[in-house]
């Protein structure tokens, strides 16, 4: 089954190379979407796929790469969208 997440992740998240070690973990388990920073030190990440690798996905935003500190994250389910690959934005 195909699914689409949107979340935000809270803490030290920001230039600890978050996004682009999330890009490597979602190609990694094959999912597309996209990862971005937001104005007030956020990241939010929309990431689609098979749900079990959305899951994955999903579970290693929970820490990151070791230089992030996450205190917080929020996902949501959202309407299925294939983004073709995984960006940074």
């Amino acid at each position: 089954m195909k699914k689409t997440i949107h979340c935000y992740i809270s803490g030290r998240v920001q230039g600890v190379f978050f996004r682009a070690t999330t890009r490597e973990q979602a190609m990694l388990y094959g999912v597309t979407g996209w990862v971005r920073n937001l104005p007030d030190g956020r990241v939010e990440v929309m990431a689609s796929g098979e749900e079990k690798q959305v899951r994955q996905l999903q579970k290693w935003l929970k820490s990151g790469p070791e230089t992030a500190h996450v205190m917080k994250l929020e996902c949501e389910e959202a309407e299925y969208l294939d983004y073709g690959r995984f960006s940074v934005r």
